[in-house]
């Protein structure tokens, strides 16, 4: 008996760099078995899945999860400053964000 496959894609990207594979996959197949069989692995040997996040449609996702046919698994980089902190950074300094073209408009 045929096992039923489900089609689905592994998403990365880099600066200056993005790749998709699309892969038809055993049904019952985890987010974790797709990524490795997706060959990213080989090909970004920065992506550590112990601490790379990943997530189905921009949604955090487990690696044990199982799939839907048509999902689009992405792995994600770290981020390179945390938006909050960045946030703070900028009040404690007391910079002001640019005014809109509105705003300008009216001082004119």
């Amino acid at each position: 008996m045929v096992e039923p496959q489900i089609t689905v894609e592994v998403v990365y990207a880099r600066p200056g760099e993005q790749a998709l594979e699309q892969l038809h996959v055993p049904a019952n197949a985890t987010v974790e078995a797709v990524i490795r069989r997706s060959g990213l692995l080989e090909r970004f040997p920065e992506i550590d899945l112990a601490s790379n996040k990943v997530g189905v449609f921009g949604k955090a996702s487990a690696l044990a999860a199982t799939l839907n046919d048509g999902d689009r698994i992405e792995i994600y980089r770290p981020l390179i400053a945390d938006p909050k902190e960045a946030r703070k950074k900028r009040a404690a300094e007391g910079k002001v964000m640019k005014k809109g073209a509105r705003e300008q408009e009216a001082e004119e």
